[in-house]
C-alpha cells in the first residue's frame, strides 16, 4: 500500500496551505502588536513631555502662595512710606521702612515678580479688576484713571490683578439730548 504520488502531493499542498495561513495570521498578529507598541511608545513620550511641562510649571510658580503673602507686606510698607511722607516725617524709621521696602521689591523682582502698569492704559479684564466707574469727558472711555491696589505678574502670569477705577462716558440728561435734536 504505497501512497500514490498525487496523494502525497495533495497532502504536501494542504500542509503548505495551512502553514501559509498560519504564517499570514502570525504576520497580521505581529503587525497589530507592533502597531500597539508604537502607540504605547508615543503615549509614553507624550506623558514624559507633559510631566516635564508640569515639573517646569511647578518650579516656576511653586512659590506663588508665599509671594502673595509678601505682596501684602509690600502694600503695607508702601502705605507706611506714603503716610510718613505726607506727614513730613523724615526720621530714621521712615528711612528704614523705605530701605526695607526697596530690598523686598528687589527680592520679588529677582523672583520674576513685576508690578502691572495700569494708570492711563486701557482697561484689561485679565489684568485689572474695576471697582468704580468715574464719569469724565476729557479722557477716553475704558481707561484706567486710578489704581487702588497694585497688581503683579509672575513671569507673564497675573498673580494679582490691579484694583482700579475706570473712566466711562458722561451720561447726558434728557434735557441735553432734546437740545441736540
Amino acid at each position: 500500500m504505497d501512497k500514490e504520488p498525487g496523494e502525497e502531493q495533495n497532502k504536501d499542498n494542504k500542509k503548505v496551505e495551512e502553514l501559509t495561513k498560519a504564517l499570514d495570521l502570525e504576520k497580521k498578529r505581529s503587525e497589530e502588536l507592533l502597531s500597539r507598541l508604537k502607540y504605547a511608545h508615543a503615549d509614553l513620550e507624550n506623558f514624559k513631555k507633559r510631566c516635564d511641562r508640569q515639573i517646569e510649571e511647578a518650579r516656576k510658580y511653586g512659590n506663588e502662595s508665599l509671594i502673595m503673602e509678601l505682596l501684602g507686606i509690600v502694600d503695607e510698607l508702601e502705605l507706611a512710606v506714603q503716610s510718613a511722607r505726607s506727614s513730613d516725617s523724615k526720621g530714621d524709621v521712615t528711612q528704614g521702612v523705605e530701605m526695607t521696602l526697596k530690598k523686598l521689591k528687589k527680592i520679588l523682582e529677582n523672583e520674576g515678580i513685576s508690578p502691572i502698569e495700569c494708570v492711563g492704559k486701557p482697561f484689561d479684564p485679565s489684568k485689572h479688576e474695576a471697582v468704580a466707574r468715574i464719569e469724565k469727558e476729557d479722557t477716553e472711555e475704558c481707561t484706567v484713571i486710578e489704581e487702588i491696589r497694585k497688581g503683579y505678574t509672575m513671569r507673564e502670569k497675573v498673580i494679582r490683578p490691579s484694583t482700579v477705577k475706570v473712566v466711562v462716558k458722561t451720561s447726558r440728561s434728557p434735557e441735553e439730548a432734546n437740545l441736540d435734536e
